[in-house]
């Protein structure tokens, strides 16, 4: 009996993908009054855009909260070709870092997180483009899926699919897709495959969700025919929580720390407005769910249910929430005699949690470590307490994936603490903890995810659990927990993570792109880490055969857990130009281990590891630099430091309150890191200095800054105005503006074949408007646009020189693009040009 309930709650957790803080909520006596209420509304709402932080946090807050629907975000991607405020992850990693910030979100406003496998491959100008590089059916058939899966009565689009052209192709390629799946959900020729784990399913209705902003103005929306639109008071103050909607809106909105999207709230009466698009119209227009059912009659054998669980929110006893349980235990066992799937579920799930609650019923199971490896057993401290006259016993508890059962009977008595200890075995096939989605290969449009039942779920999967079954008032309840870990800080106080499973060995190469100007030998450092005590074996560096490594392999030995040892390999390139792809493997008997441990811990997500292949891009190129000694003043966060230390460049970090003409005077170069003036205060006051810097011979150089929020508007000496203006296309024909001009000369002869190899983009935020001083380099533009000439300005300044470029340097460096390593040497010998026509070069 006790493998049937265990086999039901796993099949569960696939179709349904809530998501568990690590920290357990503790409900007080009116969140759960509120859960009792959303336990009586069987409507759901399923919101569609493109990526984290398009939602509409306010809508969502809405349904979910005030109107009591079940509400769901679909986000198409990850946003992991965004930009990083928060620090030098990009790519997947910032993906990883957007997704839980998004599921940080849903945990204040109420919704539920949803993803597909496409790839935000970064800015694009069209839907005709993104649909292309994200493969159309893949994506639509994930959102089909979606919409089979939680099975929507309303659909709401954050874009328009009718205004292909006029903002984010992702944008509108969401709404497309959007309007598309509305029909084909329902249709048994589209998707066929998926029907043997989902039904068909046709939502009542659709809309877009239209604002002022897509009329081009206020004055504009509230001039337009209305006549279509619903409008929707979501102003709403909720008395029990003493907060605005537009309050619990913010708080979720500034989840999205990595994006810079602070909020603050606001109060008093606000209107959003949805535009009919398909489906069943609406006669009045007072609720989007007209003449749809969301009581429980829309169940058979539900009406019952719907009348006790009125009857449990009308009595409601806010001072003892534990009066509610006989009748709550009673409705839970009239839901599992329910001859349905879906509501069943879900209601199932969300009663357990109220009864939970109004017990003060504490269950908990704690690893004693952290990371674990597969094969190893572990302790698990498992805690329970009830703080209620209930009656209720902990029958048993059964760890996962092990499936073993430890019988406890024990009687939970009232404010009497329970702790046990048993020993976990933690399969040797087991999954490393990853995200899912990146533990194969992709392309730049998708990730690949073969496993249908994994597709959508947003967080990453972990398999160990503890299933804690309970008896309360007679009626036997599984309860499950994920396994956590946890420990206390000095400062912050009870702390918790969740039990990683990791490697047994992990090796990291120092640096992720090695140059070779010339044939000499370089040491490539790669640091072992121990996923267990005890380990020794031997590690080799993978390379070409024209690239020799010395030695073959190197023995290591290590006998703390989570210790690291550093070991060096004499790299020497061949004579001719080469880029290639090395790989570091650490051999434990005789198994080989080829991953790198990427943690990504951030104090408002959730600590995540990333597995991903211990690879070094190593380049034998001709590479000219001089001896500039190089202050960078770092910004919103970016990994460029590292790569100008690679080229052979000394670099200092220079904190804010370091610029002085003092501290400044034994540097040729000054340059800023991505977004400096939108994030870095201090610099609109050090300006003078700076500019001074560049007035005495010196050069400064500024990377790219957005349109929003600079903290001085004099960030050049010159007049310069930020625009959008962007170059998306990665491989777009680059022009030369000023082609004798020493940027493209010296020291490294830059051509067109410099360009080719860029990632994502050539450059963003290019100043459109800047003083006849300025002379621009570059020109390019995407295909069907004009001639964007602002990614690269220069311009003398006194006896030095000032260049501003929304070249996107701190994506094509880390990625090893050889023509951005001879262009930015190119910007930092500048002054070498004009003071010292005949210094020495370093070959």
């Amino acid at each position: 009996m006790q493998k049937i309930v265990i086999k039901s709650l796993l099949l569960f957790i696939l179709a349904i993908p809530f998501t568990y803080a690590q920290k357990p909520q503790k409900p007080n006596a009116a969140e759960i009054y509120n859960q009792i209420q959303k336990l009586n509304f069987l409507g759901s709402v399923l919101y569609i855009a493109a990526h984290p932080d398009d939602e509409n946090t306010k809508l969502i807050s809405y349904f979910a909260n005030d109107v009591k629907a079940r509400t769901g975000y679909l986000s198409l991607t990850r946003g992991d070709g965004g930009q990083n405020l928060i620090g030098p992850q990009l790519r997947e990693l910032l993906g990883v870092i957007r997704t839980q910030e998004l599921i940080e979100a849903r945990k204040i406003d109420g919704g539920e997180q949803f993803f597909s496998r496409a790839n935000d491959f970064g800015y694009s100008k069209n839907s005709d483009e993104t649909l292309q590089i994200w493969d159309k059916e893949k994506v639509l058939a994930d959102l089909v899926w979606t919409i089979r899966k939680f099975q929507p009565d309303v659909i709401i689009n954050r874009f328009d699919h009718r205004t292909p052209g006029t903002t984010h192709g992702h944008h509108t390629s969401s709404a497309i897709l959007s309007v598309e799946g509305f029909d084909l959900a329902n249709n048994p020729n589209s998707f066929p495959e998926q029907l043997k784990l989902v039904q068909l399913w046709q939502p009542k209705r659709q809309f877009f969700n239209t604002s002022w902003w897509f009329y081009g103005s206020q004055e504009k929306f509230e001039a337009a025919n209305k006549k279509n639109l619903i409008a929707l008071e979501t102003g709403v103050y909720y008395s029990t929580i003493g907060k605005s909607n537009q309050e619990i809106a913010a708080l979720s909105r500034s989840r999205h720390q990595s994006q810079g999207f602070g909020s603050t709230g606001t109060r008093g009466q606000e209107t959003e407005y949805l535009e009919f698009l398909k489906g069943e119209p609406l006669k009045d227009k007072t609720s989007i769910f007209e003449g749809i059912d969301t009581s429980w009659n829309r169940i058979k054998g539900g009406k019952p249910i719907g009348e006790l669980l009125t009857q449990i929110a009308n009595q409601y006893d806010f001072k003892n929430p534990a009066s509610s349980i006989p009748a709550l235990t009673k409705a839970y066992t009239m839901i599992q005699a329910l001859d349905e799937d879906h509501w069943k579920i879900i209601k199932s799930e969300e009663v357990k949690k109220i009864i939970a609650a109004c017990a003060g019923l504490y269950l908990e199971a704690v690893a004693n470590v952290q990371e674990a490896t597969p094969g190893s057993t572990i302790k698990l401290k498992l805690e329970a307490i009830n703080r209620s006259a209930t009656e209720i016993q902990l029958l048993s508890v059964t760890t996962l994936p092990d499936q073993k059962n430890s019988i406890l009977n024990i009687d939970l008595k009232d404010n009497v603490l329970q702790n046990n200890t048993v020993d976990l075995q933690i399969p040797q096939t087991i999954n490393y903890t990853q995200p899912y989605w990146l533990k194969e290969k992709g392309s730049v449009g998708m990730y690949t995810v073969e496993d249908q039942k994994k597709i959508g779920i947003p967080d990453i999967i972990r398999e160990i659990k503890v299933v804690f079954t309970v008896k309360i008032n007679g009626i036997e309840i599984p309860f499950e927990r994920t396994v956590v870990y946890k420990y206390n800080d000095d400062v912050k106080g009870e702390m918790y993570n969740y039990l990683d499973i990791v490697a047994v060995v992990t090796t990291t190469i120092q640096d992720k792109v090695i140059l070779f100007n010339d044939t000499k030998t370089k040491y490539v450092g790669v640091q072992i880490k121990a996923g267990k005590d005890d380990i020794k074996g031997d590690l080799k560096l993978e390379l070409p055969e024209n690239w020799k490594v010395s030695p073959k392999s190197i023995p290591f030995k290590i006998e703390k857990k989570g210790s690291e040892q550093t070991v060096y390999f004499e790299v020497t390139p061949p004579n001719q130009m080469s880029e290639v792809t090395g790989k570091s493997i650490a051999i434990v008997d005789n198994i080989e281990y080829d991953k790198s441990q990427i943690l990504i811990d951030y104090d408002h997500i959730t600590k995540q590891q990333v597995l991903k292949t211990a690879e070094v891009k190593c380049i034998r190129f001709d590479l000219k630099t001089n001896e500039e000694k190089i202050a960078y003043i770092m910004g919103a966060g970016d990994e460029v430091p590292k790569s100008l230390a690679q080229m052979g460049y000394k670099v200092t970090l220079l904190k804010p309150e370091e610029i002085t003409p003092e501290k400044l005077e034994s540097f040729d170069v000054v340059m800023t890191g991505i977004r400096a003036y939108n994030t870095v205060q201090a610099l609109a006051n050090k300006q003078q200095i700076l500019f001074d810097f560049v007035k005495i011979g010196k050069t400064m150089i500024v990377q790219y800054n957005t349109t929003d929020d600079l903290v001085t508007s004099n960030i050049a000496p010159y007049p310069l105005k930020i625009s959008r203006d962007r170059v998306t296309e990665e491989n777009a024909e680059v022009r030369f503006l000023a082609p004798n001009n020493p940027i493209l000369n010296y020291p490294n002869k830059i051509t067109s074949s410099d360009f080719l190899g860029w990632k994502q983009e050539q450059g963003l935020y290019y100043p459109k408007e800047f003083d006849k001083a300025f002379t621009p380099i570059l020109s390019s533009n995407d295909k069907g646009e004009s001639a964007k000439d602002g990614a690269l300005l220069i311009a003398p300044y006194g006896k030095g020189n000032y260049i501003y470029t929304g070249l996107s340097f701190f994506r094509e460096l880390p990625e090893g693009v050889p023509g951005a390593y001879k262009l930015l040497s190119n910007m930092i010998s500048i002054q070498s040009t004009v003071t010292l026509p005949n210094q020495k070069v370093k070959p």
